[in-house]
């Protein structure tokens, strides 16, 4: 429950500042060219309180899920003139949407997504500025600490140990570039190159369906150079019962130096409750080995600590670092949005792997309850550039459809029809709400409530 009750009000909170943030794009410029602006709401359905000045009731809503503007004009069927039908917006109304010039109507549509890319990019910087979490300390290289047997990273002979030179097409890659490039290529044989003892070896590694659990296709990442710290034990377990103690920390199970704990799981999974021996240094002194009997808690076969969490520091940039490094970020997730829809129509991605309301909740709610600000305003920045690029696609009802139409009537020199436009609108409607069921069911499928995964 409670899970669920921060997942939904940080999905309302992020999505509600996007949309918000969105409309206002396309209210200033509205309002700058002299559209008549009937309501601009925070929020969707009846009115709860707002104020009106001059021509714009400014309101809140009930539903809390992002707002919408209105603009005289604006809908199609508030310009229709048949016979017997009222005419709601005189034709001659300077204030009307359809009376500005084209050019000036897809500024106004520009104007929405223009604002996600601009609250992308402040975040960003703001977040490079003032904060710029970094780990105290932190492998360099995209080190391997453990493979998992049988898993397509054994498959291709990759081994712990092993440091990747270059993934698929991106050479020295960060263990963030590859999770990327793997999630691209899924169901696709791509090329490995690694350095293992000195040696260069070339392997090819063949990807799976779906990427799932803390591995990147049976690799666990080295992200730390020390040991694994204990934080806590919990009593009667195997970890008490072998002596550890808070403070602790394992410097090597079975002679193996594990530095992270999905590394060392995926260790004691593959020993399915074998003995482990531990060696622990307390208080800076290295104790004599120990022997620990994995049990079965919770998922899997665990020892029954919790872990020191990852230190960090702050290391504030210089504002016009901070700049460089929110543009390279916007830059970087606003390619990977184009490149994933490219692959998506060329059916290199599936679309099972689109999120949607309930996928983006799960994400929010983690951001939310992670430690640090880089998720939350990561998080942000890039449902910020995702809103704006998917709505500058040129499909209906989107503004980039608005945009395509006012292009075609530019060239033709004369307005389409505006029963032919409401008759484009209402079909994109409904092949939208179609996808968006799928979306959605597709989320709802990933709950660990049907996956049997525990988050």
């Amino acid at each position: 429950m409670h899970e669920f009750l921060v997942s939904a009000a940080a999905f309302i909170v992020l999505v509600g500042v996007m949309v918000v943030v969105h409309e206002f794009g396309h209210f200033a410029v509205a309002k700058y060219f002299g559209v008549r602006v009937e309501s601009f709401s925070v929020g969707f359905g009846p009115r709860l309180f707002g104020i009106k000045y001059g021509e714009t009731d400014y309101k809140v809503c009930l539903l809390p899920l992002g707002g919408f503007v209105k603009m005289t004009g604006e809908a199609p069927e508030q310009n229709l003139e048949a016979p017997g039908t009222q005419v709601e917006v005189p034709a001659d109304d300077p204030g009307s949407f359809t009376a500005h010039p084209r050019w000036q109507r897809m500024l106004i549509g520009l104007a929405g997504p223009f604002s996600n890319f601009v609250l992308a990019f402040v975040l960003m910087t703001f977040y490079f500025g003032v904060f710029n979490e970094v780990p105290k300390y932190v492998v360099q290289s995209t080190t391997i600490e453990w493979v998992n047997a049988g898993s397509p990273a054994a498959q291709a002979g990759l081994q712990p140990g092993d440091v990747i030179r270059r993934f698929e097409t991106v050479d020295n890659p960060s263990w963030e570039q590859v999770f990327t490039r793997a999630t691209l290529n899924l169901r696709q044989t791509v090329p490995v190159t690694v350095n293992r003892g000195g040696n260069t070896i070339a392997l090819s590694l063949r990807l799976p369906t779906e990427m799932k659990g803390d591995d990147i296709v049976g690799m666990l990442p080295q992200y730390l150079p020390g040991p694994i710290g204990v934080a806590e034990v919990q009593p009667g377990t195997p970890a008490d019962k072998a002596g550890l103690r808070k403070g602790d920390a394992i410097q090597s199970v079975d002679g193996r130096a594990f530095h992270t704990v999905p590394a060392l799981l995926a260790y004691l999974q593959a020993g399915q409750g074998k003995p482990v021996s531990l060696v622990i240094v307390r208080n800076g002194v290295t104790m004599a080995p120990v022997v620990a009997h994995p049990a079965k808690l919770d998922t899997g076969w665990k020892l029954g600590f919790a872990t020191m969490p990852i230190p960090l520091r702050t290391d504030p940039l210089p504002l016009d670092k901070a700049l460089d490094k929110s543009t390279a970020f916007c830059a970087d997730n606003s390619f990977l949005i184009v490149e994933v829809l490219e692959r998506l129509f060329t059916h290199k991605v599936s679309v099972s792997q689109l999120s949607g309301p309930v996928g983006i909740a799960r994400m929010a709610g983690e951001a939310a309850e992670m430690k640090g600000w880089y998720p939350k305003f990561g998080l942000a920045g890039e449902i910020s550039l995702n809103l704006g690029i998917l709505n500058l696609l040129p499909f209906p009802i989107l503004d980039g459809g608005m945009i395509l139409l006012l292009l075609i009537e530019s060239l033709l020199r004369r307005d389409i029809s505006v029963n032919v436009k409401e008759r484009i609108y209402q079909a994109a409607f409904v092949v939208l709400m179609a996808f968006f069921a799928f979306i959605i069911f597709n989320d709802v499928t990933k709950l660990p409530i049907f996956t049997h995964i525990k988050p």
